[in-house]
């Protein structure tokens, strides 16, 4: 027999060998599958057949990309090329360099699923706000949630004696907006620096985080979980600097140096209604500087800036802290318009206005920009840092009573 092979059925060295899993057609694609090597007229070509790369952008991991290559030129979607051995595109495609697809799948969805779930569920939101008493501190926290939310008595009485050392009182409230419902914890601390003596007076709100932080890691190690964990961490401390105009004191040093490695501190100027505009912007810088040279961080932290977008934004929050704000849940007149405000008998300083006080920034930043931030900062870093503690100062996982699973059962 003849060695020559007749022109029709000669292999033609320039087909690929399509890789195995390219031979499922999609389930849209009108074509049959072809088996490896499959050539213009359809004839199989021999082993001798010469490879192509598969590594290049015409026919990346095995047709996952949506692009085919064969000298039929047919591709993997149903597109014919443009030109012989042309690759087509599929439909979506991924912006990092991923797999494009070859029609609409509905990922995008998970972002109205998420929404659903939390509006179904809720969330919560912990705030602390500490202070020596008469710096408006309920106050405040009414204004920013426009509801009462802290606690009732501002002051002391006649006949209610002054605490000797600080209490933790907390008050919780489900608020809800736009359909949304939050659980809304705020956490006061009634006798901070009220005494004479104000030694160690962080102690019991140290105390408090820590307990906080205890809870929520025994609910984690138990063999029966919740399915969702009853969250009481502290997600915020609004730490209020009296306006003295001069600079903090030893006392306001001491808490923010200590606390501000197991929560986010957020130092702001209580009353900032009694200093002028010069006085104010003085004493602003006169208190970061002091946070520096103590070696204070206070939210939002500078190590903690994701990518350079957050960072630019961070760092205009840093220049403008500490926020100087004026409370007020009273209403008056201006304009025409009602506004919350205090009335003095030169005028009236509205609180939402930027040109009479800092209230607006602090809002926006607290709730409409950082709030879900803030929570987790509080998970990944601070309860982060005190289960490691935890757990290394016992060897292992915390031991959990029989009582205690019990109640986490309840």
């Amino acid at each position: 027999m003849s060695d020559i092979v007749p022109p029709e059925v000669r292999p033609k060295p320039a087909v690929p060998a399509k890789p195995p899993n390219v031979g499922a057609p999609s389930p849209s694609s009108p074509f049959p599958p072809q088996g490896p090597g499959v050539g213009a007229g359809g004839v199989t070509a021999p082993p001798s057949a010469i490879p192509v790369s598969i590594g290049g952008h015409g026919a990346n991991l095995a047709g996952i990309h949506g692009h085919s290559v064969g000298h039929s030129g047919v591709h993997a979607g149903g597109h014919a090329p443009a030109h012989s051995g042309g690759q087509g595109h599929g439909g979506s495609h991924s912006s990092s360099g991923g797999s494009a697809l070859l029609g609409y799948i509905g990922i995008d969805t998970i972002i109205e699923q998420m929404r659903k779930k939390t509006m179904k569920t809720g969330f919560d939101f912990n705030i602390m706000v500490v202070g020596h008493s008469g710096l408006g501190k309920s106050t405040l926290v009414n204004t920013l949630f426009k509801s009462q939310v802290s606690r009732k008595s501002a002051g002391w009485s006649r006949d209610e004696k002054i605490p000797k050392t600080v209490e933790i009182k907390s008050v919780s409230h489900v608020i809800e907006e736009g359909g949304v419902k939050m659980k809304l914890t705020v956490v006061d601390t009634p006798g901070f620096g009220d005494q004479i003596n104000n030694d160690n007076c962080w102690e019991p709100i140290s105390k408090y985080i820590n307990e906080q932080f205890e809870k929520f890691l025994k609910e984690e190690v138990n063999i029966t979980r919740k399915k969702r964990i009853p969250d009481t961490r502290v997600h915020c401390c609004l730490y209020f600097i009296p306006p003295t105009g001069h600079s903090l004191r030893q006392l306001d040093v001491e808490f923010m140096k200590r606390l501000s490695h197991s929560v986010n501190i957020i130092p702001v100027i209580a009353k900032s209604d009694t200093m002028t505009i010069e006085e104010r912007q003085e004493f602003k810088q006169r208190v970061r500087k002091e946070l520096e040279m103590n070696g204070i961080e206070f939210y939002p932290q500078k190590e903690f800036d994701d990518d350079i977008e957050d960072k630019s934004d961070n760092d205009k929050i840093r220049e403008t802290m500490p926020f100087a704000v004026v409370g007020s849940d009273k209403e008056y007149q201006v304009n025409g318009k009602r506004v919350l405000g205090r009335k003095i008998p030169w005028g009236i300083i509205e609180v939402e206005n930027p040109n009479h006080c800092e209230f607006a920034q602090l809002r926006d930043f607290l709730i409409r920009s950082h709030l879900q931030d803030l929570k987790e900062v509080t998970h990944n870093i601070h309860y982060e840092t005190y289960r490691a503690k935890r757990l290394n100062a016992n060897g292992g996982l915390p031991l959990i009573t029989s009582n205690d699973t019990q109640e986490s059962n309840l």
